[in-house]
C-alpha cells in the first residue's frame, strides 16, 4: 500500500509542478484520473513531506510549497 500511495503522490506532484504549482482538487482528480481516496492519501503523503500547502478560497486548492 505504501508503494501505491507513494506512486500516486508522485503523480499528483507531477500534475502540480507542470501546472505552475496550483490546482483545485477537481482539476487534480481530472488530470490524474485517481479516485478521491487515492488523491487524499497522496496529498497526505505530500503534506507530511512539506511539499504541498492547502489554500481555501471558493473551493480547496493545493499548491506546491
Amino acid at each position: 500500500m505504501k508503494e501505491k500511495i507513494g506512486n500516486n503522490a508522485g503523480s499528483v506532484w507531477t500534475v502540480l509542478n507542470a501546472a505552475g504549482g496550483r490546482k483545485s482538487l477537481k482539476e487534480i482528480k481530472k488530470l490524474t484520473k485517481l479516485t478521491e481516496k487515492d488523491i487524499y492519501a497522496a496529498l497526505g503523503w505530500l503534506s507530511r513531506e512539506d511539499k504541498v500547502v492547502f489554500i481555501e478560497e471558493d473551493e480547496l486548492f493545493v499548491a506546491l510549497s
